[in-house]
């Protein structure tokens, strides 16, 4: 019985980001302030809550363990997801080398590192938190690396409805206007200058439903920084 729900869950997961029609459509944008409902069924990764401004959150996350596709080029965000996602599936499912299933999580998180130009390829890179009984090893596979953040800062921005590409910019554009002014906003731009060279991502886009949850959606802006950079500001 176990076993049938969790892979229901992962089925799940996988028909929402690899739905075209229902990842481009039903965007209700309404701006929800909420624990995600995905996570009282399938493990999420902790957090502590620093700081609730408006139409923010500071969240201090500890150590974690992401797998990650390498840099997908495109101008879709729904697409480079869908595509990023084939993979992870196909990786915990067991193609990987250890051939281990390995649980669902949320969320599934995208880094956009934007183009610099209309008509120019942004880069996504999209990653599969790591369950904690698989952090300390987890199994490697072709075209997938392991990220291993250190303790670190995000600020938050969620909203609702089903991701679409108009929505991202826009949310994202909300959350900067929000941190505004903040000591926060200084220390994702210190972070941004320190890590620019090595093409760090300038926002994440995190997303934790399944497709067949109509109400109470939850997505959510990320922007990272570094603890030493909110400290030294």
């Amino acid at each position: 019985m176990a076993a049938t729900t969790s892979m229901l869950v992962k089925l799940s997961m996988l028909f929402n980001l690899l739905s075209t029609s229902r990842l481009g459509l039903w965007s209700n944008q309404e701006h929800v302030r909420a624990f995600p409902p995905t996570c009282d069924r399938i493990e999420c990764p902790s957090f502590d809550v620093v700081h609730v401004g408006d139409g923010y959150e500071i969240r201090r996350y500890n150590s974690t363990v992401w797998m990650s596709t390498a840099p997908i080029p495109g101008i879709s965000l729904v697409e480079a997801t869908r595509s990023g996602f084939r993979q992870l599936f196909d990786y915990i499912q067991g193609k990987n080398s250890y051939e281990k299933q390995i649980e669902m999580t949320a969320p599934v998180i995208t880094e956009v590192s934007p183009s610099n130009g209309p008509i120019c390829a942004s880069s996504f890179v999209v990653s599969f938190y790591v369950p904690k009984e698989n952090q300390a090893n987890p199994p490697p596979a072709e075209g997938l690396h392991a990220q291993r953040w250190k303790p670190t800062y995000v600020a938050t921005r969620q909203f609702g409805g089903f991701v679409a590409d108009s929505d991202v910019a826009v949310e994202a554009a909300a959350l900067e206007a929000s941190l505004s002014g903040t000591t926060w906003a200084k220390a994702i731009e210190k972070s941004r200058e320190k890590e620019s060279s090595a093409g760090a991502s300038v926002y994440t886009v995190a997303q934790y439903n399944s497709p067949f949850e109509f109400d109470d959606r939850v997505n959510e802006i990320w922007m990272l920084f570094d603890m030493e950079d909110a400290s030294s500001v």
